[in-house]
């Protein structure tokens, strides 16, 4: 059974761009393979956080995948900070990074754009961070939209560069491309994608409340003329026709049949309906959720990943010669 490792950062607000894009997706994997599903809390440092804010967002970020049906007795889910493995494979891989390459990243040149020397290292060697959560586990696969592929070719890279010089010990992981929903765009502006740390009117959080969602997508950009089509030019009323067919289960071509002649507004009426039916059940299994049985899946989760990473990073200090006959591991 080949081992897939997935996470999302607790920063900002989930929204139905992360559960389409990503925690749908984990539904089917964690029947199929051995999964590992992370709240990457340490990622969260690479923008200003309060403590306080930081460890409610990442409990909600748990409560959350496990209303959504992530299920512990299928996988292991945890906090990426629980894990000390993770810095400590960050620091030994670093040594194998360079500096340009990092500077050329996507995520670093749209963060770091014009106040570069304002941003932390922290920025800089995310990507570094996050080829270790990967190698720790050895995963094989690794589901990413197309926007993240840059970040997991340079796992790539690291894991050959540490495996050509000290030997054989990470395995290469292999891009799971996430297609259908793995981008939907904001709703105030079709151009980008939906994020969570956007104005709370460009995204359907999974919390918002029926009202909440009527007066967003009433709201939402649509473009000129009043047909409901996916074409280039209407790159507004594509992304909520995409919307509509994830939560549907219809094809996008079966939607704008359906609407055809009858323009924007019972389109836009019939979509509130379908969020606002999406969201209820998945509302109603977190609401009944409380922290301490959260906080037990993550405990339980975090033992377990401990003990993947622990024979990984014993490996690689081997290699690198930290460790010396007689002399062992500090634990």
């Amino acid at each position: 059974m080949e081992r897939v490792l997935s996470a999302i950062a607790p920063t900002g607000t989930l929204h139905i761009g992360n559960y389409f894009g990503a925690i749908r997706n984990w539904l089917d994997l964690q029947r199929r393979h051995e999964s590992l599903f992370s709240v990457a809390d340490l990622h969260a440092l690479t923008a200003p956080w309060q403590p306080w804010e930081l460890a409610d967002a990442s409990l909600e970020v748990a409560r959350i995948y496990l209303a959504a049906g992530i299920d512990p007795a299928f996988c292991t889910i945890f906090l990426q900070s629980q894990v000390p493995y993770h810095t400590e494979l960050l620091w030994i891989l670093a040594a194998y990074a360079r500096v340009p390459q990092l500077e050329r990243m996507t995520h670093y040149k749209e963060k770091a754009r014009g106040r570069k020397e304002k941003e932390s290292l922290a920025l800089l060697s995310y990507p570094v961070l996050m080829a270790a959560d990967i190698l720790l586990y050895r995963a094989s696969l690794v589901p990413v939209g197309e926007d993240q592929v840059q970040h997991l070719e340079l796992v790539r890279l690291l894991a050959s560069r540490f495996n050509s010089s000290r030997g054989e010990v990470f395995r290469i992981p292999a891009p799971l491309l996430v297609e259908r929903g793995a981008r939907i765009m904001g709703l105030d502006d079709p151009e980008r994608k939906m994020s969570k740390t956007g104005p709370p009117s460009s995204y359907i959080a999974l919390t918002d409340t029926p009202d909440s969602v009527r007066e967003k997508i009433r709201k939402a950009v649509t473009d000129p003329g009043r047909e409901v089509v996916r074409r280039p030019d209407k790159p507004a009323i594509s992304n909520l026709l995409t919307i509509y067919s994830l939560l549907a289960a219809k094809t996008v071509a079966e939607v704008e049949e359906m609407y055809r002649g009858k323009g924007y507004l019972p389109f836009k009426n019939d979509l509130v309906d379908l969020i606002v039916d999406f969201l209820g059940p998945f509302q109603q299994a977190r609401d009944a959720m409380g922290d301490d049985e959260v906080r037990r899946v993550l405990l339980e989760g975090a033992r377990k990943a401990r003990a993947i990473a622990a024979e990984t990073v014993r490996q690689v200090k081997e290699r690198v010669g930290f460790l010396m006959p007689g002399i062992g591991d500090a634990e």
